[in-house]
């Protein structure tokens, strides 16, 4: 009897996946060496929670380690590295192979946007005595997880002079900040007995920014006034000037440790920052590459990626076109041999909300950086299905190099749904997969992921990029 149980033992080892935990699979070792990448990723998390702050993070990051701002009348040879700012909305950085362009190029994507509120274009109003913003908000959200939350306002106002300001108010701990107010339990009966979507609507977050009038005179709509007046002396903006803002409210708190062990993060903006984070730190570690490696940090995935400074715009081609002409090459000739890791986030398996999950196909906090061979939703629908032969490429690639990784698809099947950019860098025929960090909380002002995870997709790019 012991020795058929040894036998079944035996083949189990050889047959059955490896399910043991993450954190003993990866060692008292490379937890350390997690919990020190991670303390970088809370400071970038902290300076990055728009896709304007971050790109100017990156840059600051990208020029401290050698690179130049990219030019296409210029000559580059192995080991160069360059970038290119897309209108301070998305970012890309190059490092040139030794090969260049010529087997194709290699490519990490992810995106700097987040779910958030931005201001309408006539945002500023007083009613009851108090000022308020209009917002509309960007992405999905459960609107009613941004009420009485702490805001700060973040953005950009450009003047007819052609002067842009840059806005940051309510991020420092002595600054003050804004919120969207809820209704008190008490009188909340016929609130709470309405279905979300009917209890919260777009046109209910309006952001508290104001309650003094402009010297106590008796004029109409003094407290607005008194709003607008303090924007003037701080900024030198008028009202008309909203005009042509991109002016946003994020949650104003800092990233934090989850539990007593510490072994987590919490905070804004994970989704998708922190695929963001291992994609730029892989690229500005990788030294002399075979082939080119590019990493993409884009705009407006959480708005279907439209629009220049996102996926669906040719900015990306454009740039690999470049590459490719300065080593005689077609782009399309590049892009048939280009392999990509759409670094981008999935749903991590949550105890609480079992239901919403297939156990079996999920992905687990402190298991390592997810697969998710393809999106979408119902039959598959508007994704992209990685093949067998990449998958087993990308396999073969991570094993060998000790990555801790593992698979998981976005929820039951008909459950919901949802998709990442990998669909669009296929429709360049290049080969992709979406590769990233397990996120409990998805989309809401505070996520949770492990820091594990966070420095296994960073392993995972970088040994993408160096092979």
């Amino acid at each position: 009897m012991e020795k058929e149980k040894s036998q079944a033992k035996q083949l189990k080892e050889k047959l059955f996946m490896n399910k043991k935990n993450g954190i003993v699979k990866a060692g008292a070792e490379e937890v350390a060496k997690a919990d020190e990448f991670c303390r970088g990723y809370k400071t970038f998390l902290d300076n990055a929670k728009t896709e304007r702050d971050a790109v100017k993070f990156v840059i600051e990051m990208a020029e401290k380690n050698g690179f130049t701002e990219y030019d296409c009348t210029k000559t580059y040879s192995a080991g160069d590295k360059v970038y290119v700012n897309n209108r301070g909305m998305a970012i890309m950085l190059a490092v040139i192979g030794k090969n260049g362009t010529k087997n194709g190029v290699r490519l990490g994507i992810a995106h700097i946007d987040s779910p958030r509120l931005d201001l309408k274009p006539n945002p500023l109003y007083e009613s009851n005595d108090l000022a308020l913003f209009k917002t509309h908000y960007y992405g999905g959200i459960k609107k009613y997880q941004w009420t009485t939350v702490p805001l700060a306002l973040h953005g950009v106002v450009a003047l007819k002079d052609g002067n842009v300001i840059d806005v940051n108010i309510g991020e420092d701990e002595n600054d003050t900040c804004f919120v969207v107010t809820d209704l008190l339990p008490h009188l909340a009966v016929e609130q709470m007995s309405q279905v979300m979507t009917k209890a919260f609507n777009g046109e209910h977050l309006n952001v508290l920014v104001g309650s003094r009038p402009f010297n106590e005179d008796e004029e109409s709509e003094s407290v607005k006034l008194n709003v607008l007046n303090i924007l003037f002396e701080k900024y030198g903006i008028i009202e008309e000037d909203f005009l042509s803002a991109d002016l946003t409210m994020v949650p104003a708190m800092k990233a934090r440790d989850i539990g007593f062990d510490r072994s987590m993060i919490g905070g804004y903006g994970h989704d998708d920052k922190v695929c963001a984070y291992p994609a730029l730190m892989a690229v500005l570690d990788v030294k002399e590459p075979e082939s080119t490696v590019i990493t993409v940090l884009t705009d407006r995935e959480e708005i279907g990626s439209d629009g220049n400074t996102g996926m669906k715009s040719t900015y990306m081609a454009d740039f690999v076109a470049d590459l490719a002409k300065a080593d005689g090459m077609e782009l399309r000739h590049v892009m048939r041999k280009t392999t990509c890791l759409s670094a981008d986030v999935n749903a991590a398996f949550d105890p609480t909300y079992a239901s919403a999950f297939e156990g079996n196909n999920a992905c687990y906090i402190n298991k390592g950086a997810v697969i998710t061979k393809y999106t979408g939703s119902g039959g598959k629908y508007s994704t992209s299905d990685a093949s067998a032969e990449y998958m087993a490429q990308i396999r073969n690639l991570l094993d060998s190099k000790k990555v801790l990784w593992q698979t998981g698809e976005l929820g039951k099947v008909d459950g919901g749904g949802g998709g990442t950019i990998a669909k669009f860098i296929a429709n360049l025929n290049a080969d992709v997969v979406d590769l990233g960090v397990p996120v409990l909380s998805m989309h809401a002002p505070f996520e949770v992921v492990s820091k594990l995870d966070v420095y296994e997709t960073y392993r995972a790019l970088y040994e993408f990029y160096s092979c």
